[in-house]
């Protein structure tokens, strides 16, 4: 066997491995054999290659393809929620794709709370329920988890997840270095700053776990067959003219169905194509290596050591090493025949984890390596798995992309993903996984249809996302792959101002506004990886790196500025990024009344802020929704249309998912109506603040008073000679107007606001002001304080719910019985007196306890005060009344530390709303 030293010593320099269509090697590395650690696979178990283990059924409820972690989760749950009719189809045998090969980590913590949710689910299931149920061991093993920091923010990143922690109960501890040489003698302590250590971490056995997940769903009823390859999938068109799944083709047989779940992990991409499904991954090669037996490692938790990009995983007596590389190999042409395969290892480029692992435990310099392990795995444009229905065939869903974290999310997603197929949506929040969109930190949404099938998009924001897995989670990143994608029509013109632009959905929109001028995003540079030369003095990169922290950024004062500009005289925000689409038809009205909850059938020249709502009476989406007249044939801003129209304008991040949840409940409802997608042809920009009738009088040919021109009205009038939808509105608090400008006419509009401005003191501004703005003034953000878990009644949007009136809409039902059984839960506004910077996931606690967690927070510069927005339970079980609410003591725990802070039934800024109404 060869020893780590010698492994490092003997790799040779290879040729760029990124573009080989094949598995590379080399041949000076290491002798070791290839092979899994584990003492028993599936790779000898069921019958001989070439006949399935059991003849396919004529039909099935359900047919999930993919025999691996998650196809047997979601095959699980649906059998276990009581669905009949499920068969699980895996063309060889149960893990023989990336599951057998895993690792099995199961790590507790992360920057999520509903992440922490899905990996609690998991844990419980393989730790608890499946023995339970069968009987049987499923391999876990509860060793522990170890987070390593070698800085200062790497700690404080560890600290905001302890926090989070607390709100649910995982139990977590920061150690010092000697502390940590305590727990783990072998570990070399002198570069540590600290640690994180999870006592009730652990790892899972793919083999032991997938066997016994398949005994527990076939007691249950559902059918498991191997050696059975799908060839096709039958989609049929309806009399509407949507496209449905009808059936899967076999080697075998052909099964009729309504519903196919794609977890096939690498080859999901090549199942989607069988029926016109784009699906947004890469193979790569992914890889550890296991050592010889070492003296005093048994018992030790597993070691993450994100700074090195290195794990340490606990192998009885040995240790397995793996990480992610900045450079990986891409695997370009995904065999169909390939089952319980493994790669040669490319020593070349595994040697980086070598050097991290012996630097954090120095006794593996001596140590010899036994096997290696090299296996596919897929990997998304953003690190998140692809799950929910697909936007072009329903009975579609994918359950995929696993980012080679299968084993430890599958429990908690196989658990969603069986309620979506039963009841058409999640029981959780999995917005970040829909693979109709998808949130960052910060919440952002995923992937327009224009980038699901673009090559090039795919392979470099994988690849980044892949190279960037182990890095800090700062609130302010952003990514510098697969850029400029989608520009609007001021982008060139605020490029040169020196803005700094935020990606969101494809579109580059407007951050923050730099007085050191312009920072135009570059192409991608694979950070220098496969021979490419990395950007040097790349502006938006550094300004980037700038704002890597914890603390209030450098910009802070930028930031600051921009708002106060718009408080006290006026600003400029482009939002064209927005959604814009057009609700038209004979049934127009009837789709809008049972879509939006908030009456929207107010006559041509209305415009309403309303949500739309789940069956569960979860706010799928906030939007403002505009009565239109007709207008002329081809026109963008005022289109022609028969029956009833309606302008629907939603913020860009969530345009995707706002156009498939109306959609899907169009074609449900089999409602006479079109939806209509002006997006890319119009530009929208808002100018707000106390001057903005001042300046805009000046440009535009209509009257703005009060009387003429009242909030939440809208018209088509003049700007520059231009003609414009104008909208009186605001997302920030202050008195404004929105510009809906056709896309030729943007820069001539804006040139005229901007030339008025000028002598009132008018600036840009960018997103980041508004993320300050509108939390001061208490308005709510989709997927930050409102998500489709939430309520309006919880959020304190029963406003925008027609409750008063008789007209049913959807998610009625649901809103006024949790209305009348009481509200159990409660957004609530909080202050603290320090000015500390916050950025969601703080615990609150309340009277000692803690009741719940920040989900976003940020400064208000109005009021000088940090502002955060949490929802609160009581630990008793009550409801959560405005009594409750306002007779605590509250405290927001910051990375350990506690602050007092205020509670507040209104907005702490402007409670009266007058500012937006033009009284000042």
């Amino acid at each position: 066997m060869s020893c780590l030293s010698r492994a490092w010593r003997a790799a040779a320099p290879l040729p760029a491995p990124w573009r080989s269509p094949r598995p590379l090697s080399s041949s000076s590395g290491p002798t070791a054999k290839k092979s899994v650690p584990y003492q028993k696979t599936l790779q000898e178990e069921g019958p001989g290659s070439g006949q399935p283990s059991r003849p396919p059924p004529a039909s099935a409820q359900v047919v999930v393809v993919g025999g691996g972690s998650l196809g047997c989760q979601t095959t699980y749950h649906l059998a276990k929620k009581g669905l009949s009719g499920v068969v699980l189809l895996e063309r060889d045998r149960l893990t023989s794709g990336t599951t057998w090969h895993t690792a099995g980590l199961l790590w507790q913590l992360r920057p999520s709370d509903v992440e922490v949710e899905l990996l609690a689910h998991t844990r419980d299931v393989v730790s608890r329920e499946l023995p339970a149920e069968t009987g049987l061991h499923t391999g876990w093993v509860e060793n522990g988890g170890l987070f390593i920091a070698s800085n200062k923010q790497r700690l404080d990143e560890y600290k905001r997840l302890m926090s989070l922690g607390k709100v649910y109960g995982v139990e977590s501890h920061v150690l010092t270095p000697s502390q940590t040489k305590d727990l783990y003698p072998l570990m070399n302590i002198d570069d540590l700053y600290g640690t994180l250590y999870v006592p009730k971490d652990g790892t899972m056995d793919p083999a032991g776990t997938c066997s016994t997940l398949a005994r527990a769903a076939t007691a249950r009823g559902a059918t498991i067959i191997e050696n059975c390859p799908v060839t096709g999938i039958q989609v049929r068109t309806d009399d509407f003219g949507v496209k449905r799944v009808h059936a899967v083709e076999t080697a075998h047989g052909t099964i009729q169905t309504p519903c196919v779940v794609n977890c096939a992990g690498v080859w999901a991409r090549a199942l989607g194509r069988l029926a016109g499904v784009h699906v947004p991954l890469v193979g790569m090669h992914h890889a550890y290596v296991v050592t010889e037996r070492i003296e005093g490692i048994q018992n030790m938790p597993n070691v993450r050591d994100h700074d090195a990009s290195v794990y340490l995983r606990l192998q009885g007596d040995a240790l397995s090493v793996g990480g992610y590389e900045s450079n990986p190999i891409f695997w370009e042409e995904v065999s169909e025949k390939f089952a319980f395969g493994l790669f040669d290892l490319n020593w070349d480029v595994f040697m980086q984890h070598i050097e991290g692992a012996v630097n954090r435990v120095p006794v593996l310099e001596k140590m010899g390596i036994k096997s290696t392990v090299c296996g596919p795995e897929s990997f998304t444009a953003d690190h998140k798995p692809l799950m929910g229905e697909a936007p072009e065939v329903r009975g579609f869903f994918l359950g995929c992309g696993f980012n080679s974290a299968g084993m430890m999310l599958g429990g908690g997603c196989g658990r969603e993903l069986a309620h979506w197929i039963i009841h058409g949506r999640p029981e959780k929040d999995m917005y970040g996984y829909d693979i109709r969109q998808v949130p960052q930190l910060p919440p952002r949404a995923r992937f327009h249809h224009s980038l699901t099938d673009n090559n090039r998009w795919i392979r470099e924001r994988s690849h980044e996302s892949y190279a960037k897995n182990y890095s800090v989670v700062f609130p302010h990143d952003e990514p510098l792959a697969g850029r400029n994608v989608r520009k609007d029509p001021l982008h060139e013109e605020l490029l040169r101002q020196g803005c700094v632009f935020q990606e969101r959905h494809g579109w580059e929109r407007p951050g923050w506004f730099s007085p050191g001028g312009a920072a135009p995003v570059l192409d991608y540079d694979y950070y220098g990886a496969y021979g490419r030369q990395r950007h040097r003095d790349y502006t938006y990169n550094r300004l980037l790196g700038d704002e890597y922290t914890f603390d209030f950024p450098p910009h802070h004062d930028v930031i600051r500025k921009e708002c106060l500009t718009c408080r006290n005289a006026l600003a400029l925000f482009d939002m064209s990024y927005f959604g814009k689409f057009y609700l038209v038809g004979p049934d127009a009205t009837k789709a809008a009344d049972w879509l939006f909850s908030a009456d929207v059938s107010k006559p041509p020249g209305s415009t309403v802020y309303t949500c739309m709502l789940n069956r569960r009476g979860g706010v799928e989406s906030d939007l403002t929704v505009s009565r239109i007249s007709p207008g002329a044939p081809g026109s963008a801003l005022a289109p022609a249309f028969e029956g009833d129209g309606y302008y629907l304008a939603i913020g860009g991040a969530v345009a995707q998912h706002n156009w498939s949840h109306i959609t899907t409940v169009l074609q449900d409802m089999k409602f006479q109506c079109k939806l209509l997608d002006c997006s890319e042809e119009l530009g929208m920009m808002s100018i707000q603040g106390p001057l903005s009738r001042v300046v805009l009088q000046e440009v535009l040919d209509t009257d703005l008073s009060n009387e003429a021109f009242p909030f939440s009205t809208h018209k088509i009038t003049t700007a520059a000679g231009c003609q414009v939808r104008a909208m009186r509105l605001s997302f920030v608090g202050e008195m404004g107007w929105e510009l809906h400008v056709p896309r030729a006419d943007c820069v001539k509009v804006y040139q005229a606001v901007m030339q008025a401005g000028a002598r009132h003191g008018i600036a840009n501004a960018g997103y980041r002001a508004i993320d300050s703005l509108s939390i001061e003034k208490g308005y709510r953000h989709w997927h930050a304080d409102l998500r489709p878990d939430d309520t309006p009644l919880e959020a304190g949007l029963a406003f925008t719910c027609k409750l008063k009136s008789s007209i049913p809409f959807l998610g009625r039902e649901a809103v006024e019985a949790q209305k009348a059984k009481g509200i159990f839960r409660r957004l609530v506004c909080f202050t603290t007196e320090e000015k500390v910077p916050m950025f969601g996931l703080e615990a609150v606690w309340r009277d000692g306890k803690v009741v719940g967690h920040i989900r976003r927070a940020d400064f208000g510069f109005a009021i000088d005060k940090t502002i955060a927005y949490g929802y609160i339970r009581d630990p008793a079980g009550g409801p959560v009344s405005l009594d409750f609410v306002k007779s605590g003591s509250y405290e927001l725990e910051r990375m350990g530390v506690t602050f007092p802070a205020r509670a507040h039934t209104k907005s702490p800024f402007d409670p009266d709303n007058k500012r937006v109404k033009g009284f000042y």
